[in-house]
């Protein structure tokens, strides 16, 4: 079966083409996901996207987890996806459009004068702050107060499609995130687990590391960046215009559009290799 790896900003993931393949069965995706994406004994990466037709949309996009678990969203794959159906798939517009679990999104093409790739900028829709949208227990998704390693966040919690939970600590670098982020994630505040921003303001934009509920720690989260921005600007800590999210992977470009309120994320994408799994 063969494969293509790729990465944004180094949030790397397999990816299958299913106008190539054809359909996989239903239960063998989880398992694909666990299998190839071991970093020891398999492809390696933090998940397995499939690229798949979809009647009405450029391509439908389907993401797992390192742990076999479905993704509603993620950044960093749509990306790649669009980089995906440009090169490979020979797809002939600048703006693809792609259905996702989390809805429809858009992903437009930014070019250098060549005419190559040179970044890509996805609509990721409108953020979502309410308690059921998120889902949170919490009344007060602004304030989420989780106590874990004896020390209590206050957590921001916000919807790009997919749960996340922001917080701003002094230094992210010093945090021992194997056992502070499976805390925070797996908190009962969260019925649906939550993905774990952790913040830190700086000149121009912030710093953030990020533990991705059903991967662990990876070196970038689009969805996540999206949040964290949200949650910066709307506690009034950012002015509302573009920010830089500096990541361990890389920097995004999040830009929170005033007028329709939908976040706007751009960033690179790039291929890996592709391989053949047996």
């Amino acid at each position: 079966m063969r494969f293509t790896k790729m990465q944004g900003i180094g949030n790397d993931y397999i990816y299958l083409d299913l106008f190539e393949l054809g359909p996989i069965q239903e239960q063998e995706l989880p398992h694909l996901a666990r299998a190839m994406s071991d970093r020891h004994f398999g492809v390696g990466s933090d998940g397995l996207v499939t690229i798949g037709p979809a009647e009405g949309y450029d391509c439908r996009m389907r993401m797992f987890n390192l742990d076999g678990s479905e993704g509603e969203m993620c950044g960093n794959a749509l990306r790649c996806v669009a980089l995906y159906m440009l090169e490979r798939r020979g797809f002939s517009g600048n703006v693809l459009n792609v259905i996702t679990k989390a809805g429809p999104r858009s992903v437009r093409a930014l070019r250098s004068q060549d005419g190559a790739v040179r970044a890509l900028r996805a609509d990721m829709g409108l953020p979502r702050l309410e308690a059921e949208a998120i889902p949170t227990t919490s009344p007060d998704p602004a304030r989420v107060p989780v106590t874990a390693l004896g020390k209590e966040y206050r957590l921001f919690c916000v919807s790009m499609g997919n749960p996340h939970a922001v917080a701003l600590v002094e230094d992210p670098e010093a945090l021992d995130l194997p056992v502070l982020g499976p805390l925070l994630e797996c908190a009962g505040v969260f019925p649906q687990k939550a993905n774990i921003e952790f913040i830190r303001l700086r000149a121009g934009g912030i710093d953030m590391r990020v533990w991705e509920r059903g991967s662990g720690e990876t070196l970038a989260c689009g969805t996540g960046a999206c949040a964290a921005a949200v949650a910066a600007i709307s506690q009034g800590l950012l002015p509302r215009r573009p920010v830089t999210l500096r990541l361990r992977g890389g920097e995004l470009t999040i830009d929170w559009d005033e007028a329709s309120g939908h976040v706007f994320m751009e960033g690179p994408a790039a291929f890996v290799f592709d391989g053949q799994w047996p």
